[in-house]
């Protein structure tokens, strides 16, 4: 028995799957780059520092096909997704793969408009942004399961295991330890502590404002000289102890934008 199916069906059909396919790469695209932007891993790699616009961009416009891709369902005539389903995606009895992708859309689009706010809620606003990586995950779980469900699984494996394949490294190695990743030489390890010396060993620390980007890097590696405060800006003293020097020097390595500079405490400003 054939199944009559519309000419509207059909060009629905293929709105959905381009803006599906589009959505997929972009949005482990802007998952490579935000780490890259995040860790500084991309002046490492080019020797010049990432453009967080790109990975807002990227972003962007994965969110969009996601949308243009979820409404694409709710117009098809065969009815395969309510609109309800679109906020409660468990409701109903609804397939797994649509509930994987409208809850990973949630958290992408919380990430996103919690972004706008990062200056007044920062804390808040970077324990949120990281469940992105979460949404990354489930929208590409969505993504094989349709394609597998469609009978397409043979046409997109190539290009969804090469898009995919360098966000799972790189969220991977944004989150190991230090020690793991200088064995695997993504960064470099610590310089052994210098020689102590008699009289002052202290330091002076100066911070371009207009590099900074608050992702506080630094505060994790000196919390008693850099603080960033939930609004966003960045505290720092500006003469630390001697004693909290080697944590000042770690905290301007760690520093993605290369916003700290690091003086003797004797020598010029």
């Amino acid at each position: 028995m054939v199944l009559a199916v519309s000419e509207h069906d059909v060009g629905v059909w293929d709105v959905a799957t381009l803006s599906g396919r589009l959505a997929y790469v972009a949005m482990c695209l802007a998952a490579c780059w935000g780490v890259l932007t995040a860790t500084g891993w991309i002046r490492r790699i080019t020797g010049r520092s990432a453009l967080r616009a790109t990975h807002q961009a990227l972003a962007t416009f994965a969110m969009v096909m996601a949308v243009a891709h979820a409404v694409s369902f709710l117009l098809l005539d065969n009815g395969s997704l309510a609109a309800y389903q679109l906020v409660l995606p468990l409701v109903g009895g609804g397939e797994v793969r649509h509930a994987l992708s409208v809850v990973g859309l949630e958290l992408m689009l919380a990430a996103s408009v919690t972004a706008a706010l990062q200056r007044t809620f920062y804390r808040d606003w970077l324990r949120l942004h990281r469940l992105a990586y979460v949404g990354v995950w489930l929208g590409a779980m969505h993504a094989w399961l349709g394609a597998s469900a469609s009978g397409h699984v043979a046409v997109v494996w190539l290009g969804g295991i090469t898009v995919l394949m360098p966000a799972i490294t790189l969220t991977v190695l944004r989150f190991l330890p230090p020690h793991l990743l200088v064995r695997v030489g993504v960064i470099e390890a610590e310089p052994p502590p210098p020689p102590v010396q008699e009289g002052p060993t202290g330091v002076r620390v100066a911070v371009d404002h207009e590099r900074c980007r608050h992702y506080a890097l630094c505060q994790a590696q000196a919390p008693r000289v850099f603080r960033v405060l939930d609004d966003g800006r960045l505290r720092y003293a500006r003469n630390p102890d001697a004693d909290q020097a080697p944590q000042v020097r770690a905290a301007a390595r760690v520093c993605p934008m290369r916003a700290i500079r690091v003086d003797a405490a004797d020598a010029h400003p």
